[in-house]
């Protein structure tokens, strides 16, 4: 069963718009009518720019940014391209043809996987491509960015600061990939980043891929506000990795597949700030589920996540759980450290240890100033402390699995639960196998023992479920299991992406768009998302939902 179509957090309906909406007094007003900025060439009609970032820097807030097929080498220092203005909708006009390429200038084949053409930047630490930094109301559509060999695309609202300098934020028909991976050089380590930000914000319709660290990405928010739909995220070693981010947050009808870790929130005491991970309901409000959670995973297809030749993975020495460099090999959902997720309605199949995983996070970083272990607790050790983020009142229901578990350890397979006793516990219910059958689980008969929400509990944290965790991991050797080690990464080819419809729409008339092709909407277009409320309005997100769950839970209780 998919949702039908869902309202588009932030739609480029145009600056007036957006500065009706949740946005006003957030974003300056534009002085004067919007206008449009043309970069290159289309139907023969030059635009009055060559390259993104020139058209980015001329333009002021409500004004659009339209970008001709081409392979723009953007190198403004090390930066493809820097946005600091709010308020300007940047759109390329066909997603698989206009191409950010962070490959040299002057590279004949758009994103060559060639290690003399790659770019490592002035400090040869590498490069971020596009980047909106603490600008508000920005909107990023269709079109690719790669070999950027840092963040591809990042909404940046003070990385590593501790505080929340983003608001409104938009993405889509975006598509983000690498070709170029040397373990001794830089690397592609996120596809789709949002750190530090509140909201209102969505990214839908992206495609990721060939990620060092994760497809996406969004952290540093206690109150994200944030949706992820229609996500595609493969060959990376996350599809998705969320430290931090909690409140609000929506991923679904995504699909993550031949990851070495699907999806991934988690909790860790590092630049990140502030932790936990806490998809608790902001103000103690019950939320959409009645179960007092907002930060919910659903409608996602999760499946052979079980890939160890990705980037970045190519010792397991390098990793620990607390350096947050690698999930367990052939595991769907990881949820590690986490508090009051909902985990609800995914297909989750064959993934080779675990299909869904709950675990509590031991994490052995030393923290930097701002952060200091909060949702955690301190144990110290003779190194110095570590901190342990315990995962609790996260509830995972009604999701339908099948061939997970094949590598055939001892707790390999559907569902795990690898925590401490906590109160409240983690809840597991009416998730069944595919076609009939029994659903597995370690510790056993996890959904008759741990059926009951918000009660003590506890999982196998004490028994072979943790230590099979830390060599799926790559923490530590691992002679009495078998998992997967990486061998030779290798760089997937990034097939053609669903481009928008009609990039036109909403765009005052230009020489590219005409007043009638520029009125054109594609079916509905949506409002944007409302900050001040947020569960009212993600009404029309949250509304099929409740929906969903209240028949599945009918349909088991007449069965």
């Amino acid at each position: 069963m998919q949702f039908s179509p869902l309202r588009r957090a932030l739609a480029a309906i145009g600056a007036a718009a957006i500065a009706t909406a949740t946005l006003a007094g957030a974003i300056p007003a534009a002085a004067t009518t919007p206008q449009v900025l043309l970069v290159g060439t289309l139907h023969g009609v030059a635009g009055g720019y060559t390259g993104i970032q020139q058209a980015v820097n001329a333009a002021h807030p409500g004004d659009w940014v339209l970008v001709a097929p081409g392979d723009y080498h953007e190198s403004p220092g090390n930066t493809g391209v820097r946005i600091t203005t709010p308020g300007i909708h940047v759109r390329g006009m066909d997603r698989n043809a206009v191409i950010v390429d962070g490959t040299k200038p002057g590279t004949t084949a758009p994103c060559s996987s060639d290690p003399g053409a790659q770019d490592f930047g002035s400090t040869g630490s590498g490069r971020n491509g596009v980047v909106v930094f603490e600008a508000d109301g920005v909107s990023l559509e269709n079109f690719t960015v790669c070999n950027y060999l840092g963040n591809l695309v990042w909404f940046n609202g003070g990385d590593g600061s501790g505080a929340i300098h983003l608001g409104a934020y938009h993405g889509a028909y975006l598509s983000v990939t690498s070709t170029f991976y040397d373990p001794s050089k830089p690397t592609g380590s996120y596809g789709l980043f949002v750190s530090n930000t509140k909201g209102p914000g969505d990214l839908t319709h992206t495609y990721a891929s060939n990620m060092s660290d994760s497809s996406y990405y969004l952290g540093a928010c206690p109150d994200c506000n944030t949706v992820i739909d229609d996500a595609h995220a493969e060959f990376s070693n996350l599809g998705y990795s969320g430290t931090n981010s909690g409140g609000h947050v929506l991923i679904e009808n995504g699909e993550w597949n031949d990851n070495r870790t699907g999806i991934a929130p988690n909790s860790m005491n590092n630049d990140d700030a502030p932790p936990p991970q806490n998809g608790a309901c902001p103000g103690g409000a019950p939320g959409p589920l009645g179960n007092g959670s907002c930060t919910i995973i659903t409608h996602n297809r999760v499946h052979d996540n079980n890939n160890p030749n990705v980037p970045g993975y190519s010792n397991p020495g390098l990793t620990s759980f607390g350096g947050g460099s690698s999930g367990p090999v052939g595991t769907g959902i990881y949820l590690i450290g986490d508090q009051n997720d909902t985990v609800l309605a995914n297909t989750v199949s064959n993934n080779n240890a675990w299909g869904i995983m709950v675990s509590d996070r031991p994490d052995n970083e030393i923290a930097p100033p701002g952060s200091s272990c909060q949702g955690g607790i301190t144990v110290p050790t003779q190194e110095h402390s570590v901190c342990d983020f315990p995962a609790f009142g996260n509830e995972v229901e009604h999701n339908t699995l099948s061939n997970n578990g094949s590598l055939g350890n001892p707790t390999n397979g559907d569902l795990a639960d690898v925590t401490l006793p906590h109160n409240p516990g983690n809840c597991w219910h009416d998730n069944v196998e595919k076609g009939g059958g029994t659903v597995s689980t370690d510790p056993p008969l996890l959904q008759t023992t741990h059926a009951t929400c918000a009660i003590p509990n506890t999982g196998d944290f004490a028994g072979p479920g943790a230590a099979e965790e830390a060599c799926a991991v790559g923490l530590v050797p691992c002679p009495f299991a078998n998992y997967p080690q990486g061998t030779q990464v290798v760089m997937h080819p990034m097939p053609a992406q669903p481009t928008m419809p009609h990039p036109c729409a909403g765009v005052p008339a230009n020489p590219w768009c005409t007043s009638a092709s520029a009125s054109h909407r594609h079916g509905t277009l949506d409002a944007p998302l409302g900050a001040a409320n947020p569960d009212a309005t993600l009404t029309s997100r949250w509304t099929p939902i409740r929906s969903f769950r209240r028949a599945r839970r009918r349909s088991t209780t007449t069965a």
